[in-house]
């Protein structure tokens, strides 16, 4: 995989980093602990209470920042973490800020007389001799979850490419020059494929999705299977006819007839009289204005 390729969602997805903290906090421990015997570690001449104090206070620190860093992926990953170097690069800054904290927390200890630094040893001595310790803790365990969530991944796709039982279908045979939007359920079997020329929303019912479309006799149907819109989302990010417009609805662009500005905000109208307006929320509403103009 090439460094400028676009990040895989999988790997900044909430559920990936969520399971990559706790794995790198438990990993973190383990390997303290084991390291710990054979250490020469400054801290370690403090009194035993006192080191204990310092390194667990450190530690939740740590996984603090962690943690943060992962809520600010997850809340603005798609703008800043775009390729695999943008991934790689935050968790180098990730590691800088530890060892920063590591220098920091010690060189107070020292002038507080807590510890005896050797002459000479300053921020950049610290820094360099964290970074081997802070690379391992925290380096290892993201790269055992991305390899652990990619195969993950490659083993879902493959489970979907080969269960097509169960599948609904608005037609009986697919013309290939026709776009198909093709839906799965939680556990990776195919339930629907649908023209995409036929879709015309999608709807969020808790669990549950509820996808609306023509049938081969023209008449609207709706079926619902057991989905996250989000996942949704996620597999149609490249599909500029299909987009999310609110935390409830995603819409087939194409099928919409009139953009209309409301006192609430802008709502979509579709063209078939018997659907309901479709709301558009303030975080979709410039990616839809833009495609609703573009057509």
């Amino acid at each position: 995989m090439h460094l400028f390729e676009p990040v895989p969602k999988f790997l900044v997805s909430k559920e990936t980093l969520v399971s990559t903290v706790m794995f790198t906090a438990i990993f973190s421990i383990v390997f303290l602990l084991a390291c710990l015997p054979t250490s020469d570690n400054v801290w370690l001449t403090i009194e035993p209470g006192l080191a204990l104090l310092f390194t667990a206070s450190f530690f939740l620190i740590c996984l603090l920042v962690i943690i943060f860093s992962s809520f600010l992926m997850i809340r603005f990953g798609k703008y800043m973490v775009k390729t695999l170097f943008h991934y790689v690069l935050w968790c180098v800054v990730e590691i800088l800020v530890i060892c920063s904290l590591y220098s920091f927390f010690t060189l107070e200890a020292d002038a507080a007389g807590l510890i005896n630094l050797e002459d000479g040893k300053g921020f950049g001595a610290l820094m360099m001799e964290s970074l081997v310790y802070v690379t391992i803790s925290i380096g290892v365990p993201y790269c055992i979850c991305g390899l652990y969530f990619a195969i993950d991944e490659k083993n879902d796709t493959i489970i979907r490419l080969m269960n097509y039982g169960e599948v609904v279908s608005d037609v009986n045979v697919a013309p290939l020059e026709q776009k198909r939007i093709t839906l799965f359920d939680n556990n990776g079997v195919m339930k629907l494929s649908v023209n995409l020329s036929n879709l015309y929303y999608i709807e969020s019912d808790d669990n549950y999705i509820k996808v609306w479309y023509e049938d081969s006799g023209g008449d609207l149907k709706q079926y619902m299977l057991r989905c996250r819109l989000k996942t949704v989302e996620e597999s149609f990010s490249e599909e500029n006819e299909l987009v999310r417009c609110h935390r409830k609805y995603m819409v087939n662009m194409t099928k919409v007839k009139i953009l209309r500005k409301e006192k609430e905000g802008y709502c979509l109208q579709l063209e078939l009289d018997s659907v309901d307006q479709i709301p558009v929320s303030k975080t979709y509403e410039e990616r839809v204005l833009a495609l609703f103009n573009s057509r």
